[in-house]
């Protein structure tokens, strides 16, 4: 009877430890700044060579229908915070220095936590922008934000930033270190991530690299001819360089991948790579076969649907996933991946993907992501207006009625006559109608109700 009794015990506490998922106890977010599917060799890009990323994604999970803000800041602002950025939006550049950031929620787990990058969300604007005064400064200083190392590049004004590339400026733990001779702003940057992984080897850690690859300026990066061919070149701007910076990017990722493996960390470390924005304007890539124009600052398929891979060998396995993904999922997807729950007073707008990752059931994926996007006010934003949406996997409107048939493995975007709607668009559109209704409930920043022009001046009540 004992026996029998011992053994039914173990088996069930053998079915509890299997219905939990394993957990990373190293996490690092890698998120490249201005790159949209086309820039991959895994997604159908044929114009870079892109070897480490493909191979994470043949080796992983590759999602197909992740998405981002049009632009850096705002992505950068909702990632952080879980929110939409109509919830918390004041000025280009800035995080409210009362918000909580995914930092802020790793830290409370129980996790030592470091950002290595770039940041421009506490200062933008320069010192001579009309009404530059209201807003310079107003935003949260890294040492604020959550983790417990920092290295990060444009942290302070504008007209502090200096490079990012070669000879670079940046921030690092309170110290700001300028125009670094012979260096070069991404090796230094995985340098100081890897460093805190090593000393950080039997901690639970998470790592966030938003990296400044391959956003402007087009320079050399180190694996250019002209790079010790002529130093002198090394801050040279040509689009001639925008291959170089994109293989580079790949190269800086395995470098991240090659480090965690020879700290020994690889089979408890979750890789996860995306992106901010799509690809700039200036540049034309091949998708698929087709030409394709960077869509980068616009509401548009090209400006907003990016990379997502996910990596981690022996616990993922080689998966392509069409699930729906914005920004604010990553928060409380990163507190289910560390086996918690955001906490009931952080209000917040994301759906986890974690399911997906460790293949445990959770909440059910999202079926439709919604968009608030207006980067002003700010400095060399006068071209940009407001624009409110919602998608599905197959439609995309507007707050202005206008919809778009979006269907398709890359980025096609068709403008649907409103007079001649299958039925199935009809209902496509009532339900993300139902959407943008929803989603604009409070809370609303004081920013987000008002539209203003690039200087802060305002146009109309919204």
């Amino acid at each position: 009877m004992l026996v029998r009794t011992l053994i039914v015990l173990a088996c069930s506490a053998m079915v509890s430890l299997a219905g939990h998922p394993m957990l990373p106890k190293k996490i690092v977010l890698i998120m490249a700044d201005d790159i949209g599917l086309e820039g991959l060799g895994c997604y159908g890009g044929s114009d870079y060579k892109t070897p480490r990323l493909d191979q994470l994604a043949a080796e992983g999970l590759r999602f197909t229908h992740a998405y981002s803000q049009p632009l850096c800041s705002p992505t950068r602002l909702e990632i952080m915070t879980g929110r939409e950025n109509h919830r918390n939006w004041k000025y280009f550049g800035i995080l409210p220095p009362e918000e909580k950031t995914f930092g802020h929620l790793m830290q409370s787990f129980g996790y030592r936590t470091c950002i290595s990058g770039k940041w421009q969300l506490q200062s933008y604007d320069p010192p001579d922008f009309p009404n530059a005064e209201k807003r310079r400064g107003t935003g949260m200083h890294p040492k604020d934000a959550g983790f417990h190392e920092y290295s990060l590049f444009h942290s302070l004004h504008t007209e502090d930033k200096g490079s990012r590339y070669a000879n670079p400026t940046f921030l690092r733990n309170g110290k700001l270190h300028k125009n670094v001779e012979g260096k070069y702003g991404e090796d230094l940057a995985v340098d100081f991530l890897l460093d805190f992984l090593k000393k950080n080897k039997d901690e639970k850690a998470f790592v966030y690299y938003p990296m400044a690859l391959p956003h402007w300026p087009v320079n050399p990066t180190p694996n250019s001819k002209i790079w010790n061919k002529d130093p002198s070149r090394r801050l040279e701007k040509d689009d001639k360089y925008f291959p170089d910076m994109v293989a580079y990017m790949d190269t800086i990722v395995g470098r991240v991948v090659d480090g965690i493996e020879k700290l020994g960390l690889t089979k408890e470390t979750l890789i996860l790579f995306y992106s901010d924005n799509g690809t700039n304007k200036s540049v034309t890539s091949r998708l698929n076969g087709k030409l394709v124009k960077g869509g980068k600052a616009e509401p548009i398929q090209s400006g907003i649907r990016v990379p997502l891979i996910a990596s981690w060998p022996g616990q993922i396995q080689p998966k392509v996933s069409s699930q729906l993904i914005d920004p604010s999922d990553f928060l409380p997807t990163l507190a289910e991946l560390a086996g918690k729950k955001v906490p009931p007073n952080w209000q917040h707008d994301g759906v986890s993907f974690a399911p997906a990752i460790h293949k445990h059931p959770g909440a059910p994926p999202r079926d439709w992501a919604f968009f608030w996007y207006d980067p002003r006010p700010g400095w060399d934003k006068m071209a940009f207006s407001r624009a409110i949406f919602a998608l599905d996997h197959k439609y995309k409107l507007f707050s202005d009625g206008r919809l778009f048939a979006i269907d398709g493995v890359d980025y096609k975007e068709e403008l649907l006559d409103p007079a001649k709607l299958s039925p199935e668009a009809k209902a496509a559109k009532a339900k993300l109608a139902k959407v943008i209704v929803k989603m604009m409930q409070p809370p609303v920043s004081k920013g987000a109700q008002i539209v203003v022009d690039a200087y802060g001046n305002p146009i109309s009540k919204k």
